[in-house]
């Protein structure tokens, strides 16, 4: 599964730009990526794969 810039091995994306939310973006991880199956694994659109098990387990931004 792509993240692109939402959801990275062990961070999330920035959130302080103009129009950023810090709340949006993980309710966006928790409401639409975390769904998915844990052994799912994740591209992020920086920094090496993970799987969403890895992320909810160890992701401080999640978490």
């Amino acid at each position: 599964m792509m993240t692109g810039d939402t959801l990275f091995n062990k961070s999330i994306g920035r959130t302080d730009f103009i129009g950023g939310s810090f709340d949006e973006i993980i309710k966006s991880i928790k409401d639409k990526i975390f769904k998915y199956d844990d052994n799912i694994v994740i591209y992020p659109g920086h920094n090496s794969p993970s799987t969403i098990k890895s992320e909810k387990l160890g992701n401080p931004f999640v978490n």
